[in-house]
């Protein structure tokens, strides 16, 4: 496994989606125009430190008392666009899910019941106040999420191997980015083949469910699969030989032409690539 020196890492991969300074009401737009003029803005890596350090107090921190006011920041076409961080919201939704993911005694240790009591009475109370809130970010461990593949194309693919692991190198980067009406005609069309060859199943429920939230940002956004902490985990070649999106492509259009052999193929090269990097959850 490549080694790692000054860099926090979970394994963890995102889908972020930037929005045009046009999307948000004032005084929030205001906020976000000022913000991308600094210089200082913190990076990936900041918002991890800050999320992990909340976690070494006793009691823990379950999730920030205050909402996160940083985004990261990219330009459109010469419009600047960003991604909310929304800390706080992400940190809620996590920890309805970690129930799932950590059996009780693990969990109970990480994160005592009364501190999770009351980190869900919390979000309860601010989403009665806030109920259409969703994130710009979405998280998955360990994993990119096949439905999430649909969304992009292999022609917009980005991959910088980095320059090693020494203190202050750059870390490798693995990702897509691809304009949201882009995201949203592939998901339609991903959806469309799915449902007319396919049963029922999770891999058009989550396609759904990343559609539904698609729906909810400007039509001139960014999305972003971004790779995120599973480039440490995965050795160059593997990141450099990593088409997902390609394969996930060419299995829809094999099931559009009816070639099921095609189809399981390519859903065959995905399953094998991804269950080994979830094999390497239980070597740690």
């Amino acid at each position: 496994m490549p080694k790692v020196s000054s860099v926090i890492v979970p394994y963890a991969s995102y889908l972020r989606v930037y929005e045009p300074l046009a999307a948000f009401p004032e005084p929030e737009r205001g906020h976000w125009a000022r913000y991308a003029r600094r210089p200082d803005r913190p990076s990936y890596q900041d918002e991890l430190r800050r999320s992990l350090a909340d976690l070494l107090p006793t009691p823990p921190v379950a999730v920030p008392v205050q909402e996160s006011a940083d985004a990261f920041v990219t330009e459109v076409d010469g419009v600047v666009c960003v991604c909310p961080w929304r800390t706080r919201l992400r940190g809620w939704q996590a920890l309805g899910e970690l129930a799932g993911e950590l059996p009780p005694p693990v969990l109970d240790a990480v994160l005592p019941p009364l501190v999770r009591h009351q980190a869900t009475q919390d979000y309860e109370r601010w989403l009665s106040r806030n109920p259409d809130a969703r994130p710009w970010i979405r998280t998955a461990t360990w994993e990119v999420p096949l439905n999430w593949f649909v969304l992009v194309s292999d022609e917009e693919r980005e991959y910088d191997k980095g320059s090693g692991a020494d203190e202050g190198a750059a870390p490798p980067v693995l990702r897509y980015r691809t304009p949201m009406v882009q995201a949203r005609r592939r998901v339609a069309r991903g959806l469309r083949t799915l449902r007319d060859t396919l049963d029922e199943g999770p891999l058009i429920d989550g396609l759904l469910d990343v559609g539904r939230w698609l729906e909810e940002f400007h039509p001139r956004s960014l999305v972003e699969l971004d790779y995120g902490g599973l480039v440490h985990v995965l050795p160059a070649g593997e990141l450099a030989g990593d088409h997902s999106a390609a394969d996930v492509a060419e299995g829809i259009e094999a099931l559009r032409d009816g070639d099921g052999e095609a189809a399981g193929e390519a859903y065959g090269r995905l399953v094998d690539r991804w269950r080994a990097v979830r094999d390497r959850r239980s070597a740690n």
